[in-house]
């Protein structure tokens, strides 16, 4: 037996199919012989031997469908192969069915993004499905979307052949060790005590399965989830099953079942989340000795669904059930796992909260793997950053929206679905306000902000993959911004203020454009990971010679902190986050300059207040910092300003704004207005991509040094972000990851997809194929299932000149 080890590169603590997944993807990205698996009993003996282990290729997330894909292969060839250990891979396909036109558009949809990925993949009729799968009861079924090489695998062979592979590529694995604590020292490595001894590590990783979140608190550390317990039950043998000659495909039916019915040898498993009285369990605390642990079946909750099981598969209604499976999952407030670096610490990663460990697992461990190993990921991890949730998500919070995610796992998932439980969590000063004129909110990084006005509709969302009456109002407030003014509440923004005499160079050695020189002067730069990934999009403006304001979307904002402070060397500087205490507003539109000029005596003609500038001044008695720029690619500002002085100064602009018919305006409209203008948005500037791959090049300089520099000059491109505008059908317009065609072959994705109501058109980035982004190129977009022509642009749909955002007061007054 190996010595216990003292010192190691990695400590993997826990042994489901998380960790061990971990561990194998460190194996192959060459860190196997410094890396360490601890378990505290046997290897998967958490949630992941009690999961029913499905995978598929039905899903419409971009990013989890190559993972997916990844996980499907290596269950069904390389891993028995490559290890010589059984995984027992059923590859029976599945159907998804459908009963709504609601759920068949989501599966046109999903059927656009499968294209995009290469998957084998169609949608079928409910004759189709019959011919596969004779038992099934298909009343009402309007169709199904197939997807012949998904399967199922048993999730502890699946986690044993793993940890094989790791242990050949010089992994150590310790069973039967329960980690007591994990501290960080003072020169930054990590200190993990076991019941064996204690390891020094430079990098932690938290794979603690149910028992994740309290292993953060050893740390300091909230890393939100709740663990919810699932059901799903194993019949009798059934007789029908014995003279089949192949196994029946899965069925996934999202509204009788809310789960998925599929063969079990010669039995029947029915899995089921019900859609009402969700069960969630160790608030506090999971008990460190429950070991393969299951609960009690509570047959009160999920009788309306079994029932309904019985009647969809009358093959199994007179049928006793043999096994009863009720178990906890980790579910993360937003259903997505937590894969990342924890938030303001180094080198301690999250690998937890996955409430699909046999589906999606291994392709976010090899994720993981990669971002550990060599900086950044190859997708984008946006959605899993555990980085993206803040001090609001208290315990109370997160158990009340994994109750929430429960409910809606076997929902649509419809554009734009917006999670209400929970709600508000931070609400800027004009909330209320706001919400009496009809604000529709959403919630970002805990910030409550519009999304659009509801005038003379119902005061909610509206859910479609079709055009719907949210639509209209959206094309109001666009026409509004570009014909008078409007004004946004962006105090959502993240706003952090760097200061100190270390404080130009430490930005200038993280930002790939040039500095602002001079006080009041602003820079779009973008911020690198060493691989020359796009780590951030970021507004930076001087303030004096030593002191500089940071401006970026929401959801960035602890990665942009970590950013700052991972990287400091040296530099006296203080790194103070803003965004709790100050709030903003946007103001744009060819009469913003009159609506500003009532309410200011600072002067804010081209002279004075040149574009791209920032000055203090005062508004309605309030000093407000005001940056010359818009998002909605018009005449503008953004005021920014301490909490306190938000409702005096819109209040101000308000007024001011009756006589040049101002509107106020959300997040949809100006996610169109950036579309209109080519911004490239968060959705296109990711960790997967360079600066050359985004085709942003022209913010950066050649002549300076920043991180990440040699990395993202790559000259090889494998693919580069093109400005399509799409013919549109007045129906649906697309969601992001459909696929893109040049002839007969797919030769990229969709990013972001939105109508320009002042162009008249669709607008789309699309990675694509060099060869397929020349501007004028000729293309096809796959939505909904059908081809829509599409054409590369070279310049902006609108306003391709950018005069607007620089109009003068003369010429302003002219037109």
């Amino acid at each position: 037996m190996p010595e216990f080890p003292t010192h190691k590169r990695v400590v993997i603590v826990g042994g489901g199919v998380m960790g061990v997944g971990l561990a194998y993807h460190l194996g192959h990205e060459g860190w196997g012989a410094d890396t360490v698996l601890l378990e505290k009993a046997e290897l998967t003996s958490g949630s992941t031997w009690h999961a029913a282990g499905q995978i598929t290729h039905s899903t419409s997330s971009f990013g989890l469908g190559k993972c997916v894909d990844y996980n499907i292969g290596l269950y069904s060839h390389q891993l028995e192969a490559e290890t010589g250990q059984p995984v027992t891979w059923h590859g029976c396909g599945s159907f998804r069915l459908a009963y709504t036109s609601d759920e068949m558009d989501w599966l046109r949809h999903t059927l656009s993004v499968g294209r995009s990925l290469g998957f084998n993949i169609e949608l079928v009729g409910p004759e189709d499905v019959a011919k596969l799968h004779p038992y099934y009861n298909l009343e009402g079924v309007q169709g199904a979307l197939h997807t012949p090489d998904d399967g199922h695998v048993d999730p502890t062979n699946v986690t044993m052949a793993m940890a094989a592979g790791a242990r050949q590529k010089g992994v150590q694995i310790i069973r039967h060790c329960r980690a007591t604590n994990i501290t960080q020292a003072a020169n930054g490595e990590w200190i993990v005590e076991t019941e064996r001894g204690t390891i020094t590590c430079e990098h932690v990783v938290n794979a603690g399965g149910t028992y994740a979140r309290q292993m953060g608190e050893w740390s300091g550390l909230q890393l939100p989830m709740t663990s919810m317990t699932h059901h799903y039950f194993v019949t009798e043998p059934v007789p029908e099953f014995g003279g089949l000659d192949h196994e029946l495909p899965v069925i996934r039916d999202d509204k009788k079942v809310s789960g998925y019915i599929r063969m079990e040898q010669q039995r029947g498993l029915i899995g089921i989340y019900e859609k009402e009285n969700p069960n969630s369990v160790w608030h506090d605390h999971c008990p460190w000795d429950y070991e393969n642990w299951l609960f009690d079946a509570d047959y009160d909750r999920v009788m309306p669904y079994l029932e309904e099981s019985l009647n969809r598969m009358p093959i199994f209604a007179d049928l006793g059930i043999q096994r009863e499976v009720h178990g906890a999952i980790s579910h993360p407030p937003d259903g997505n796992p937590l894969i990342g670096p924890a938030p303001g610490v180094r080198n301690y990663w999250c690998c937890c909260g996955t409430q699909i460990g046999i589906g999606w697992g291994p392709g976010l461990t090899r994720e993981l793997a990669r971002w550990m190993v060599h900086g950044a990921a190859d997708i984008s991890m946006r959605d899993y950053d555990p980085r993206r949730f803040g001090s609001y998500a208290t315990k109370q919070w997160q158990v009340t929206k994994a109750e929430e995610d429960y409910c809606l796992r076997h929902e649509i998932p419809f554009p734009h679905l917006n999670r209400l439980a929970g709600r508000p969590v931070k609400p800027s000063p004009l909330h209320e306000i706001l919400k009496e004129k009809g604000a529709v909110h959403e919630e970002v990084f805990g910030f409550e902000r519009p999304r659009f006005f509801a005038k003379g509709i119902e005061q909610r969302d509206h859910y479609s993959f079709n055009r719907t009456v949210v639509d209209e109002m959206v094309n109001a407030e666009v026409r509004a911004v570009r014909e008078t003014v409007g004004l946004m509440d962006v105090t959502a923004f993240t706003k952090v203020l760097v200061e100190g005499a270390g404080a130009f160079a430490l930005l200038d050695r993280l930002t790939a454009n040039r500095m602002p020189q001079k006080p009041g002067s602003i820079t779009l730069t973008h911020k690198l990971n060493r691989r020359g990934r796009i780590e951030l999009e970021t507004t930076i403006v001087r303030l004096a010679e030593d002191r500089f304001y940071l401006v970026c979307a929401a959801f960035f904002e602890q990665r942009m902190l970590d950013h700052l402070t991972q990287n400091k060397n040296d530099e006296q500087v203080t790194i103070t986050a803003l965004s709790d205490q100050w709030s903003a507003l946007s103001l744009n539109g060819p009469r913003a300059r009159d609506v500003l000029a009532a309410c200011t005596d600072a002067p804010l003609d081209n002279a004075r207040f040149r574009w791209l500038s920032a000055q203090t001044i005062s508004v309605a008695g309030h000093e407000v910092l005001a940056l010359r720029m818009s998002y909605a690619g018009e005449l503008g500002w953004e005021l920014h300003m301490p909490n306190a002085a938000c409702v005096d100064v819109y209040s101000a602009l308000t007024k001011a704004g009756i006589p040049h018919g101002l509107t106020d305006y959300g997040s949809f409209a100006m996610n169109a207005m950036r579309m209109e203008k080519a911004f490239k948005g968060a959705g296109e500037l990711t960790n997967e991509v360079t600066l050359a791959e985004a085709d942003v090049l022209r913010f950066a300089r050649q002549d300076k040094e920043y991180l990440g520099k040699a990395q993202t000059l790559n000259e090889d491109l494998p693919w580069i972000c093109a400005y399509l505008e799409i013919e549109p059908d007045g129906k649906a317009d697309g969601h992001g990851g459909e696929a893109v065609m040049l002839g007969e072959g797919v030769v990229g994705s969709t990013a972001s997809v939105a109508y320009g109501p002042t162009v008249g058109k669709i607008l789309a980035f699309a990675y694509v194929k060099p060869h397929a982004a020349a501007p004028g190129t000729r293309l096809e977009v796959i939505i909904h299932g059908e081809p829509r022509t599409a054409k590369v642009l070279g310049a902006p749909a609108y306003d391709p000149e950018s005069s607007r955002p620089r109009t003068d007061q003369v010429l302003e007054t002219s037109q």
